[in-house]
């Protein structure tokens, strides 16, 4: 059956595109959920991600003088998003972040930066990508979360530092919580020339995973999303050529306006994804355990518990596929980077994501022991789903984007 989203929002080719995804997702993710989680030397996962660039994911979005497939929209971009994060987060995490680090060198049309990067990331072969922001705090304010939060610092509080020496960055500082951080083949790291010059000395600048003075801590043990991984990246007077640079003074910082922003309608499609596939686990449950002589769901406090998920999940569906529309036709809604796109992306990101959080944990609640057990996949998701709503500056930073939008004009 056809849902109305579709005739609303898809394009020609997006139906091909979610049904080829949603095939491998179902033969090739969903049976091996739970393996994915024990993969502790990333194999498995590395398999998958080989299967998902023979489909051709790794290079959508690459310009195709570049060896890549064709133009990646927003709408197509978060209907992947979804299907993969029903399967598994992380693995759909792991391939955003990719797509996500070169997206500032794809619109910025950095020529050296393509050409250089290229042959590996539009080969049949799955190359990773990261791009780092994060930072670690201080005692004194300053690093965590606050390169983020470009609209009230403007990047002042960026402590790693590029300055330029003859025609090469020199790179010191260090990142954190980077997806793909210690098994990327390139990095986009958020840096500084200079804090006094808030914007205008934001710098995103591409480094090889070769490059002398990279070093990275251990991987993050954490409580979901084990597919992808994260550490601490040091950077020791990393040297990369000035051309790496994705635009230059105040376009970067538009850029990296550009980056939250999609990320955000990206981490809404992920939290859905997530939410889809508590619901259809709990809902099949439900349908077969008996209680008092009738399924579970028959029971009028537990179908009204169903009800709650599947409104919440078709109406952050909604809205995410209308944020990400917009966001793909500046033309008609405004600039990508404005006030308003940020906002509508935060209460897309806010918004799924407490529905994720609410989906897992109703669907634990109607299964009972048995949703807490890891031989069902409720309680990976139950764990998964945390993680999207605090990455990005969290929920609360994302709170205060969505007001800000809202704070010259009458509510």
């Amino acid at each position: 059956m056809t849902e109305a989203y579709e005739d609303l929002f898809f394009g020609p080719a997006d139906r091909e595109i979610r049904h080829l995804v949603r095939e491998f997702v179902e033969k090739e993710i969903v049976p091996k959920r739970r393996l994915i989680d024990e993969d502790k030397e990333h194999k498995l996962v590395g398999e998958i991600l080989q299967g998902l660039a023979k489909l051709g994911l790794f290079r959508m979005g690459w310009p195709e003088e570049y060896g890549g497939l064709r133009g990646l929209s927003g709408v197509t971009s978060a209907i992947i998003g979804e299907e993969l994060a029903r399967g598994d987060p992380g693995i759909k995490t792991a391939l955003s972040c990719t797509s996500w680090a070169f997206r500032p060198a794809i619109k910025a049309r950095n020529k050296a930066v393509l050409e250089y990067f290229a042959p590996t990331f539009c080969g049949e072969e799955a190359k990773l990508a990261c791009f780092a922001m994060t930072e670690p705090g201080g005692p004194h304010g300053g690093g965590g979360c606050d390169v983020e939060n470009i609209s009230s610092l403007h990047g002042r509080n960026i402590r790693t530092v590029a300055r330029l020496d003859g025609n090469e960055w020199v790179i010191n500082g260090q990142k954190m919580w980077a997806s793909n951080a210690g098994v990327a083949d390139a990095y986009c790291i958020t840096c500084t020339t200079d804090p006094d010059l808030g914007e205008e000395g934001i710098a995103l600048i591409y480094v090889p995973a070769s490059a002398e003075g990279l070093s990275f801590g251990k991987f993050e043990e954490k409580a979901g999303m084990h597919g992808v991984r994260n550490c601490v990246i040091y950077l020791d007077d990393v040297r990369v050529p000035k051309e790496f640079r994705a635009a230059g003074p105040g376009k970067d910082a538009e850029l990296l306006r550009d980056q939250i922003i999609a990320a955000r309608i990206g981490s809404a499609s992920t939290a859905v994804g997530i939410a889809r596939a508590a619901f259809e686990e709990v809902l099949r449950f439900t349908g077969e355990r008996m209680v008092a002589g009738r399924p579970i769901r028959e029971h009028s406090i537990c179908a009204g518990i169903l009800a709650d998920m599947a409104i919440g999940i078709e109406t952050a569906r909604y809205y995410y596929l209308a944020v990400a529309y917009m966001h793909s036709h500046p033309e008609r809604y405004g600039p990508q980077v404005s006030d308003f796109m940020l906002s509508r992306a935060s209460i897309a990101k806010v918004y799924a994501t407490e529905v994720a959080i609410m989906v897992t944990n109703k669907a634990m609640e109607l299964m009972g022991a048995y949703g807490y057990s890891r031989e069902y996949p409720v309680e990976k998701y139950w764990r998964d789903s945390k993680a999207v709503q605090l990455w990005l500056g969290g929920a609360q930073l994302a709170r205060l984007d969505v007001c800000r939008a809202y704070y010259e004009h009458e509510l």
